[in-house]
């Protein structure tokens, strides 16, 4: 069941970028058994989740999903933001960032540990649904608008509690190359909340630079078939930009709020992205033709 208000992407295969370097069938499947046994590893250890505390327990999640990169053949490259790695813990914050794959949230998680707010089918999702599920996320019905406020409260209450949560308002992934319009729905729940917004720029690329949306995660496939592809990739690089904190107070509604974080987004990728209120052109008022003599 869908509604005019489900968020939608009209990216697809033909998306893809296409000429990125593969690797060998055999690596492909020594990449899934070491994911699986990242996996097997996690779900083993995941009494110590109710045991540790504060930076031991980040750092224990931080090393699962940075095993998860290294599995894939993934290499993160952080760019700013050292003050957001080393925040301690309890400082209630709401996380944006653009959204393309599947790889964004195993790769947020590797650079700092927090909550999330996703769709509910990723609960169900191999490798990745049990992880994220233990991480404290806020599941979200996007078919039952119904529930959308209930679920706003329950993050804005994450938020005011100290959580940190990681929130993607485009709704949907996009291929990377094109991206969506951010909805204004969270951030209401980090201005209820008073917290700080820090947004957070992704880009997938080749190790000799080429940008790549291979790793977008669109269109109709299943994720096994989206795994397969970013098994297959050969010297694939995440970079994450940080970029600075929006301080609460500083937009004076959620609307606006949005529009500086997708600002900030997308300059820091070196795009341009004209915010919805300023799309109407202005008028060019021009001066009227001087009379001709006679």
């Amino acid at each position: 069941m869908t509604h005019a208000w489900m968020p939608t992407s009209p990216c697809g295969d033909g998306c893809l970028t296409p000429g990125a370097p593969t690797v060998s069938f055999p690596r492909r499947v020594l990449r899934f058994g070491a994911a699986i046994g990242v996996l097997a590893g996690a779900m083993f250890t995941a009494p110590l989740m109710l045991v540790l505390r504060g930076r031991a327990r980040e750092g224990w999640v931080r090393l699962i999903f940075s095993a998860m990169l290294r599995a894939f053949g993934v290499r993160l490259e952080v760019r700013g933001g050292k003050d957001f790695r080393s925040t301690p813990p309890g400082r209630g914050a709401l996380v944006v960032n653009n959204h393309i794959s599947w790889l964004d949230i195993v790769a947020l998680n590797a650079i700092r540990p927090m909550r999330a707010l996703a769709k509910k089918e990723i609960a169900g999702w191999p490798v990745l649904g049990g992880l994220v599920s233990r991480g404290g996320s806020i599941f979200l019905d996007r078919e039952r608008l119904k529930t959308l406020p209930a679920t706003m409260a329950e993050l804005a209450d994450a938020l005011r509690s100290g959580s940190l949560v990681s929130v993607t308002p485009e709704g949907t992934t996009w291929c990377g190359l094109a991206s969506g319009r951010f909805t204004t729905a969270t951030f209401q729940a980090a201005i209820d909340g008073g917290v700080p917004v820090r947004p957070l720029a992704l880009r997938y690329r080749l190790s000799d630079g080429r940008e790549t949306s291979q790793p977008a995660f669109i269109g109709p496939e299943s994720l096994i078939a989206s795994l397969r592809r970013v098994a297959a990739l050969r010297g694939l690089v995440l970079e994450i930009h940080v970029c600075p904190e929006i301080a609460p107070g500083r937009a004076e509604n959620r609307r606006e709020l949005a529009a500086l974080a997708e600002s900030a987004v997308h300059s820091a990728l070196g795009t341009v992205k004209i915010p919805a209120q300023q799309r109407r052109r202005r008028r060019v008022t021009r001066p009227a033709p001087a009379p001709i003599s006679s």
